[in-house]
């Protein structure tokens, strides 16, 4: 199943998923997101190929259940899907944010908690994002910092380059450099605290809010001395990128056809293509599949193909139970 992504208008969003991804059926001026698989109340993507067309993500959980999701994950999330996927394009800066962990978040009655990863599309010669703090520090030096005004100075800034991978989990604080086109692998959540935004004005002259008290209790204050993903690319297999409770995503890189066997695997498999076009055959069925654009293929599936149409670079998502 492929679907039809909702496009999000931000103070902070460019024009890349137009001229880069060619989504040009986007009506915004600053598109900064592209929720390209979505099962988010009010947000969720339809279904645009097959005689499912039209349908939501949660109206197709919910009629096929385990069938579509796998028989454990059915069990903990229901009808909810989850799992979103977006695209974004970091035209400014993003605000300096976190999230609250699925302990916290149920706590203060807010859903699912939000740990996130991102794969660098492309980036701008010089293009920067903000993972988690340079050293260690507690919550009155971070407060501190905070109020005077110096919180750029204990936050670790990393170059970013087309490829890198980071794995946000929930308490790192974090933002997004302007440059970036990225692709977001993400728990069901739109949770987020605003810490610092810049001083940025909106268009109607108002700055956007923070939430400074809801943010002191969910920060993970800890020192990591690597904050990026490494990985070594590998043609024609399957590497692994993150695995987390929440989702395990892989690299696919295709320059030849391959066999993918799910049948040991009791969940759905979403494959996002982040470069090139590829199609996938299930028994007499094949679709297409565009830079871009997300597929999502049912627990029930045993084995599928894939077929590079040109070099394709491909993240697999799924969930371990």
């Amino acid at each position: 199943m492929k679907f039809k992504p909702l496009f999000k208008d931000k103070i902070w969003g460019g024009e890349k998923i137009k001229t880069i991804l060619n989504m040009d059926f986007s009506p915004l001026p600053n598109c900064g997101e592209a929720w390209v698989l979505s099962g988010v109340e009010d947000n969720e993507t339809e279904i645009m190929n097959g005689w499912l067309a039209g349908n939501s993500l949660n109206e197709i959980v919910e009629i096929y259940m385990g069938d579509l999701v796998g028989e454990k994950i059915f069990l903990k999330y229901g009808n909810e899907f989850p799992i979103l996927v977006k695209l974004l394009d970091a035209n400014d800066w993003l605000s300096i944010q976190v999230h609250p962990d699925d302990e916290l978040a149920a706590k203060r009655n807010e859903g699912m908690g939000k740990t996130e990863m991102w794969y660098i599309l492309q980036s701008d010669e010089g293009a920067e994002l903000i993972a988690g703090f340079n050293k260690q520090v507690d919550k009155e030096e971070y407060l501190k910092h905070l109020e005077n005004k110096t919180l750029r100075s204990i936050l670790n800034f990393e170059k970013v380059k087309s490829g890198d991978v980071f794995y946000i989990p929930a308490g790192r604080v974090h933002a997004l450099g302007p440059g970036l086109l990225l692709a977001e692998i993400q728990q069901t959540s739109d949770t987020t605290y605003r810490i610092y935004d810049w001083d940025r004005i909106d268009a109607a002259g108002f700055t956007r809010e923070l939430h400074t008290e809801l943010a002191v209790d969910a920060i993970d204050y800890n020192f990591f001395y690597n904050y990026k993903t490494k990985y070594k690319d590998k043609e024609n297999e399957t590497v692994k990128l993150v695995k987390s409770p929440h989702f395990t995503t892989n690299m696919i890189h295709l320059t030849q056809a391959i066999k993918k066997d799910y049948s040991e695997l009791d969940s759905f498999v979403i494959l996002l293509c982040v470069e090139g076009d590829f199609v996938l055959k299930y028994n007499d069925d094949t679709v297409t599949v565009f830079t871009g654009e997300v597929l999502l293929i049912p627990a029930v599936f045993e084995e599928v193909e894939i077929h590079p149409i040109v070099e394709a670079k491909i993240l697999e998502v799924y969930m371990v139970m």
